[in-house]
């Protein structure tokens, strides 16, 4: 057993590689060539991410999907375990969204255009106007209809446990208006911690919490509405 696992997880990295690859060129194609929308090729991701879950062994469940308006937008903010985080999201959340990026991956020759092209929102990490540029502009967007998701601990986890999250994510709720969903992930730890290679197959679940309004919050609210967020995330993992 311990050997089938090993050579699955050796597997799923050039699978993975090349699933990647293919994706960024499909995407491509459908909005250069075919002149889709961002939207249309949001599937496109999901199906990127579901098949290396599978592939790795891997079985996701979501609760919580329920209470949210799909003609709003949300920041979804996520603890952050693994690496695996962001496919599980990816694959399963079941909702329209967009992921904030450093603005150094948009320049990855074919994925980062394949970035662009879907939608992502590139963030400028920074100190300095051109950082309160992006912050600014990838508000409008969530303002104006798009949801993202951010992991407010601002890295993955050492210890698999819920750390502090970060004033300076909060900022991004307050300016765009649009109310928080806390959102747990629990079992992605166990399956890819951070510094190891190799997927260990497993179950996870992601529960998502009651919304937090953030229309009345002003820059002096963010270390509150960190707390809050965090506490909410806190409870989920434990429920």
């Amino acid at each position: 057993m311990k050997l089938f696992r090993f050579l699955r997880g050796i597997c799923v990295i050039p699978y993975a590689l090349f699933l990647t690859l293919l994706i960024s060129l499909m995407t491509l194609f459908m909005t250069l060539v075919l002149r889709r929308e961002a939207a249309s090729v949001q599937g496109l991701a999901a199906w990127w991410a579901r098949s290396i879950c599978r592939a790795s062994g891997v079985e996701v469940s979501v609760s919580g999907t329920g209470q949210l308006n799909p003609e709003m937008p949300y920041i979804f903010a996520a603890n952050h375990q693994s690496q695996f985080d962001i496919l599980v999201l990816q694959g399963f959340l079941g909702i329209d969204f967009r992921w904030l990026a450093k603005k150094e991956l948009f320049a990855v020759p074919i994925w980062g255009a394949a970035m662009r092209r879907a939608g992502y929102i590139p963030v400028d990490r920074s100190h300095g106007r051109q950082a309160i540029k992006s912050l600014d502009e990838a508000a409008q967007k969530i303002a104006a209809g798009t949801s993202v998701i951010i992991f407010p601990e601002g890295t993955r986890s050492k210890d698999g446990k819920l750390h502090e999250f970060k004033a300076g994510a909060m900022v991004l709720a307050i300016k765009s208006g649009v109310p928080i969903i806390p959102v747990a992930i629990l079992g992605t730890y166990e399956i890819l911690p951070k510094g190891r290679l190799l997927v260990t197959p497993g179950t996870v679940q992601i529960r998502l919490g009651s919304p937090i309004e953030t229309r009345n919050c002003t820059s002096r609210d963010k270390h509150g509405l960190a707390r809050v967020s965090q506490e909410a995330v806190a409870e989920l993992l434990t429920t």
